[in-house]
């Protein structure tokens, strides 16, 4: 399993080893002790599946408040999603700054996206399945998100106009929104 720095710090790419031949592969998508040897230590508790089923579906960009945050691991298991996540801790050096990369079920690689950060992708594919382990559960009291097409953040997401729910339409822009979060870097 690889571990790949981002340009913003906390930030990690995952690609772990695939051993692939005619009846299909093999991987690890989680390795407690690997992760762990490299100071990424964290205690998985719940494993979210989604599934859209139109191509251009956007979902995001979500995140939990204090003290429910939660840090997620992330990855496709079939089709492709552009990932987007945004930094959202104050004193960070890429405070408001974003990362995107596709994650599909061909290229296996997952993102571990660290408490403070606002998180969404948008579906390349007609079906995309996205599954995801958290360090918190679900409260729907902290259940919070910013605009997924905020002007000051200026995502260059791909394709067309997404497909939106309700909810992710009134999402407020990142300067009307006082973040809890801190950089501890």
């Amino acid at each position: 399993m690889q571990v790949e720095t981002t340009h913003i710090p906390g930030l990690f790419v995952i690609k772990p080893k695939v051993f692939e031949d005619g009846r299909g592969f093999f991987m690890e998508s989680w390795n407690k002790d690997v992760l762990d040897a490299k100071g990424l230590k964290y205690d998985w508790i719940q494993d979210n599946h989604a599934r859209s089923g139109t191509l251009g579906v956007l979902r995001g960009l979500h995140f939990q408040l204090p003290p429910s945050a939660q840090s997620k691991l992330v990855r496709v298991s079939n089709g492709a999603v552009y990932d987007v996540v945004v930094d959202l801790r104050q004193g960070s050096p890429t405070y408001g700054q974003w990362h995107g990369v596709e994650l599909s079920a061909e290229n296996h690689l997952q993102l571990l996206i660290p408490r403070g950060f606002a998180h969404g992708y948008k579906t390349l594919t007609e079906i995309a399945e996205f599954q995801y382990k958290v360090d918190a559960y679900y409260d729907a009291k902290r259940d919070a998100g910013i605009a997924w097409n905020d002007p000051d953040l200026n995502i260059e997401w791909p394709g067309g106009a997404p497909l939106l729910s309700d909810k992710d339409m009134k999402l407020p822009l990142l300067k009307d929104f006082d973040s809890p979060f801190v950089y501890e870097g």
